[in-house]
């Protein structure tokens, strides 16, 4: 994180005491074409170039049964993101909105969820195609995208809505 960025006009940073972050687990990295803030895009394009999520060999048979979706939600953390912003004006036109308000990727804790198109398996790496980060980008987690997946287990009260 850079804490020299200008910020532009209407924004505000606050000043934050040292970190002391959850023990977060990574569990495999990102490849993607971008290297460069600059050029990744701002959402993922479901019809954008292939990417490559590159799991841990331990966390290899944790993938088992990921095949069966065709969309998965993937979690990463933005290693390049300030941090401390807590109101913003991302499109540079004089409007400026909390963090919480939008989808920027400058955030407390920045955590990114995508929901991307899962192409295939290959030893241990998912290829997609919809991400929007940088290339080298740490992943946090997987899980099938929660629009297809239906649980095993059985119901229990409160899984549907009421009437």
């Amino acid at each position: 994180m850079s804490d020299t960025q200008a910020l532009r006009p209407g924004e505000q940073a606050v000043d934050l005491p040292s970190a002391a972050d959850a023990a977060l687990r990574f569990i495999g990295t990102i490849r993607t074409p971008w290297t460069r803030r600059e050029d990744c895009p701002r959402q993922g394009d479901p019809d954008g170039p292939e990417c490559r999520i590159v799991i841990d060999p331990v966390w290899h048979p944790a993938l088992k049964g990921l095949d069966a979706h065709d969309r998965v939600e993937v979690l990463y953390w933005l290693h390049e993101s300030r941090r401390d912003l807590v109101a913003q004006s991302p499109r540079s036109d004089g409007e400026t909105l909390g963090t919480f308000a939008i989808r920027s990727p400058i955030r407390p804790n920045p955590i990114a969820t995508s929901i991307v198109r899962l192409l295939r398996i290959e030893d241990g790496t998912l290829v997609v195609q919809g991400l929007d980060c940088l290339d080298g980008t740490p992943l946090v987690d997987i899980k099938p995208d929660r629009r297809s997946f239906r649980p095993k287990a059985p119901p229990r009260p409160g899984d549907t809505a009421a009437p």
